[in-house]
């Protein structure tokens, strides 16, 4: 009877069960056997320059796809590489499958090459970890795995596949592979909530709708826009939520970006906050003290985290928005609106006026700006930087789910997410554009990838936001310290678009404003990956550079 080596049999159950297209992965000893089954079953593998990179590649594939994304590290370094990445699927409620190296079984405690505790250092960062001990049990492990990632609240998930197994034969006809099902099973409100909820609702003179991820992970996009348009709540939705609803929804207040949400919860009466988390980016409610709130989210234990909502309603967003529809009464909060726009329009008349006017040196708006001129709504954006994702957030808009991403705005905060992001952004939609426009710090994390994306024919276009510096952290310290007192926040004038070049993409320098859309046309033309290195404005503060100055003044 014919055999089967373990690593083969993993990528069969990928390739066959769960449909997987695209491992991103970089090649290591322990981990052999697996990537040459991966080959064998043509599952196409994106091999990268950091461990990181293959991780948040991943990441991104799972939100634009809407399916896990699946990662292949080695033991040891590689593991550590990829624990930012996967800490920041985690706090980004991501499904995400990570499939890892090891020492082998029969050498523990033996000081073997990379050995060392994964399973405990992964642990508080993932929602499932285990290490498969035995080769038939390879399927089933996997099965156990894509099931945790996706299900209730997404998440990492982290399998450990040692060498003595993956490297083992075993005769193929005795292992069955698992069938993939999906469990419709789920929690709901209790009808008493769901009519308190209505009332609430029904009483609203202010009222907001803040989505989040949730909102896009339960398939939400038809019963939301039923509701909304039902209840009349003007909405702003964030996060992976952002593309639900189009931005240019009557009733979104997407065009005042986070200004947005900072203008009208505070004057809100009441508030539906659906699938998100009340962290840092919301202030943990400081921003609506005296609003009401309806909190719906699928797991139940963050219904009152930081606030104590007024209703909780545990459950699926879709499922729940479903139930509350025929409770809800038709409403007309156009003056409400009109009054909400026009507040965040006075906070946003100088912003809007840089992104129409030439200046120089280039305000990073006007840099947003002439980008938006060239690919318009009918692209994906990701941003990466501190104050470059606020320009960013409040400048791109897309007609697509997904089509804005700032993936360094979750509890992490974790920089170096846009190079990678795009590329599996370019991956996922190879017929649109896919812009990163990254800040000059965060660039060189992942600049390396510029390497992987010209061995695999990735054209993403970044733009780079370069002030020279830690833009964030130098303008803070500006402000608590005094400008002679700023430590290691200057980087100074680099040319990164020389770098790219040098892997053998597309690079060019601007730094005069009518040069913008010129030299992102040529690289397009190019259809290269490829860097525009635009020299902006280095004294700019952004508003959030300025919120977040102002929260950690207070300790």
């Amino acid at each position: 009877m014919a055999k089967i080596y373990g690593g083969h049999l993993a990528a069969k159950y990928l390739k066959e069960v769960e449909k997987v297209r695209m491992v991103f992965t970089i090649s290591g000893g322990h981990i052999e056997n697996l990537l040459d089954g991966l080959n064998h079953y043509q599952i196409r593998t994106i091999d990268v320059r950091h461990e990181q990179a293959a991780a948040m590649m991943a990441h991104a594939w799972s939100i634009y796809e809407n399916e896990p994304g699946v990662c292949l590290v080695t033991a040891g370094p590689g593991f550590t590489n990829a624990l930012t990445g996967i800490a920041n699927a985690f706090l980004d409620n991501a499904p995400l499958v990570v499939l890892c190296g090891r020492h082998p079984l029969r050498d523990d405690l033996t000081g073997a090459l990379q050995e060392m505790n994964q399973i405990d250092m992964v642990k508080p960062v993932t929602k499932w970890s285990a290490t498969c001990y035995d080769i038939r049990r390879i399927p089933e492990y996997l099965s156990i795995a894509f099931r945790q990632a996706a299900s209730g609240r997404p998440g990492p998930v982290f399998l450990e596949l040692p060498p003595d197994i993956l490297f083992a034969a075993v005769e193929e006809k005795s292992v069955a592979l698992p069938a993939k099902k999906k469990h419709r099973t789920s929690m709901h409100p209790h009808d008493d909530e769901l009519r308190e909820a209505a009332k609430i609702i029904n009483s609203a003179q202010k009222p907001l709708f803040i989505g989040g991820s949730g909102v896009r992970a339960s398939g939400s996009t038809e019963m939301l826009n039923a509701f909304i348009e039902k209840t009349g709540f003007p909405f702003s939705l964030l996060n992976n939520g952002r593309g639900a609803l189009p931005d240019t929804h009557p009733l979104s207040i997407n065009d005042g970006g986070f200004t947005g949400i900072m203008t009208g919860a505070p004057q809100a009466d009441v508030i539906i906050a659906a699938g998100i988390r009340f962290n840092w980016v919301m202030q943990a409610t400081k921003l609506f003290p005296d609003a009401k709130v309806v909190r719906i989210d699928i797991e139940e234990h963050e219904i009152d985290r930081n606030r104590t909502a007024e209703v909780g309603l545990a459950g699926d967003c879709k499922d729940v928005l479903e139930r509350l529809l025929p409770l809800v009464e038709n409403r007309d909060h156009t003056g409400w609106l009109t009054k909400l726009k026009n507040a965040y329009a006075a906070y946003l008349t100088t912003e809007r006026e840089q992104r129409k006017t030439p200046s120089d040196p280039i305000h990073p708006n006007r840099l947003v700006a002439r980008i938006m001129e060239v690919f318009g709504e009918d692209a994906y954006y990701v941003a990466d930087g501190g104050d470059t994702s606020y320009y960013g957030l409040a400048g791109f808009s897309s007609m697509h789910p997904a089509g804005v991403l700032v993936p360094a705005g979750a509890l992490l905060g974790c920089l170096g997410t846009g190079i990678p992001f795009a590329m599996a952004g370019k991956l996922a939609h190879p017929d649109k554009p896919v812009i990163v426009f990254n800040g000059d710090g965060s660039f060189g994390f992942n600049s390396m990838e510029f390497d992987t994306a010209v061995r695999h024919d990735i054209p993403i276009i970044c733009v780079v936001n370069n002030d020279c510096a830690w833009g964030m952290i130098k303008h803070s310290q500006t402000m608590s310290l005094g400008e002679d007192r700023t430590t290691c926040a200057e980087l100074g004038m680099r040319h990164y678009e020389k770098m790219v070049e040098g892997l053998g993409g597309y690079g060019e320098l601007v730094t005069e404003d009518a040069d913008i859309i010129p030299a992102i046309q040529r690289a397009v033309n190019s259809k290269k990956p490829a860097c525009i290195n635009v020299v902006t404005d280095p004294t700019v503060t952004s508003p959030a550079t300025v919120m977040f100055y102002q929260n950690f003044a207070g300790f």
